[in-house]
């Protein structure tokens, strides 16, 4: 009888140069996928979306996720509070821009 090894493999998660968990090789942002699966959106769709992370390491990146929830969601959380202080700062610098339409309406009629 022949013995069978089967090697662990880790979760084709990477962290890029600004912090932000990727799927695989791609492009896709975990958060986007996990935010999909928690839309009930299929592994299958998901990779649809995300043609480039492909759909083994949407499965895997879904598997670690339901294995990690806590620290994941953690991670989703910090991702959130982040985009709101950039947000925040964004809004501040550009001002008010609630009557921006009517400015450039009015300069191209001039």
């Amino acid at each position: 009888m022949t013995s069978r090894v089967i090697e662990p493999e880790s979760p084709p998660l990477r962290i890029d140069q600004l912090d932000a968990i990727r799927v695989g090789d791609s492009q896709a942002l975990l958060e986007l996928v996990v935010r999909a699966f928690e839309d009930a959106e299929t592994a299958e769709g998901i990779a649809q979306r995300y043609p480039s992370a492909g759909l083994p390491a949407v499965y895997a990146a879904i598997t670690y996720f339901l294995n990690h929830v806590d620290q994941v969601q953690e991670y989703l959380a910090d991702r959130e509070r982040q985009a709101g202080e950039i947000r925040s700062r964004i809004e501040t610098r550009q001002g008010d821009q609630a009557g921006i339409r009517a400015r450039l309406l009015c300069r191209r009629s001039q």
